[in-house]
């Protein structure tokens, strides 16, 4: 089963961003959460195309709060059927879609807390009302089902915005595919906050130095070098290598990409305890990143990287900076 929804989340993606005849909608969502007796709250960044008036696919990072024992949160690809009403000004869709989840939970024998990670699954409904100005207002409820840990239930509200301009009222329907690489080469400095995915949360001082190159028109890959700070009880740095899937807006001024690969880190920590120095120099990374051109070389970038580890040593590394493009 892993392997099975593992395929179906590479396989959506790559279908968003590389499917030429689709259009693009940025949201953010937030509301109340009920999961495991309790109550809390839930948002989320969510991209979303269609593939004709009926059928879309979205790419969502999701964080469902902070019930008691559990810190969940993660990506999920969706596949909506969607129904346009009131001369495709309000949008009703169902969705449906697999969900990799990071769990911070409360843990036994005195360790205090366990970063897990799982699969489940999100059943969404969806109401969108599109305004003549490319903005959207969206009303979502949520249902998430996991491996190992209570079921939550969110209604979020969310604002939007068509990154690209449809032609007729409603979603656009279908947009010209890319004729040039997003990006040819960067090189950016950033800094940031790094933030141990512990029941305490506790954050240092990050930085990084990154390469990228464009690959395809809709395919960059990165080399670099991120130091986590000194502030946390393991000190890690070390290389880091991705893939991303990437898109332009704007007359390619605004790129946005999502990007997973591996870690090999340094450990500066306590030999004497396993959750400091791990059980191995690799550990994985995924990333959510926007940059936006400000000159003809110059651009701003933020990026959020999740340090994904086999030894509950999960942290997220959020970062901003300048990048030289040539």
């Amino acid at each position: 089963m892993k392997v099975n929804w593992t395929l179906a989340v590479a396989a959506g993606a790559i279908c968003l961003w590389a499917c030429p005849t689709s259009a693009q909608e940025f949201a953010l969502y937030t509301g109340p959460l009920t999961g495991e007796h309790t109550h809390s709250y839930a948002w989320s960044m969510d991209y979303t195309e269609g593939f004709g008036p009926y059928l879309a696919g979205s790419i969502t990072w999701l964080n469902e709060g902070h019930i008691p024992d559990h810190h969940r949160d993660g990506q999920l690809v969706q596949v909506w059927g969607r129904l346009p009403l009131a001369q495709r000004r309000f949008v009703v869709a169902l969705g449906v879609g697999p969900y990799r989840y990071f769990d911070t939970e409360a843990a036994e024998e005195g360790k205090g807390y366990s970063n897990t990670h799982g699969w489940g699954v999100v059943y969404s409904a969806r109401a969108t009302w599109y305004s003549s100005q490319r903005w959207t207002a969206n009303l979502q409820l949520n249902h998430v089902r996991v491996t190992n840990g209570p079921s939550t239930t969110a209604v979020m509200l969310g604002i939007g915005y068509q990154l690209d301009a449809p032609e007729t009222p409603g979603p656009r329907d279908f947009a010209l595919p890319r004729t040039q690489k997003v990006t040819n080469n960067e090189v950016t400095l950033m800094a940031g906050t790094t933030i141990l995915n512990s029941l305490e949360s506790q954050t240092s001082a990050a930085e990084a130095i990154e390469y990228r190159r464009g690959l395809t028109n809709y395919l960059d890959a990165t080399l670099g070098y991120l130091h986590e700070g000194n502030g946390l009880t393991a000190r890690r740095d070390g290389a880091t290598a991705q893939l991303w899937l990437t898109r332009a807006f704007f007359d390619d001024r605004l790129t946005l990409g999502i990007g997973a690969g591996a870690y090999a880190a340094i450990h500066h920590g306590n030999s004497n305890d396993n959750r400091d120095t791990g059980d191995g120099i690799l550990s994985g990374l995924v990333s959510v990143s926007a940059s936006y051109r400000v000159t003809r070389h110059w651009a701003a970038r933020v990026t959020w990287n999740r340090v994904v580890t086999r030894y509950s040593r999960d942290t997220d590394v959020i970062l901003g900076g300048i990048g030289y493009r040539f």
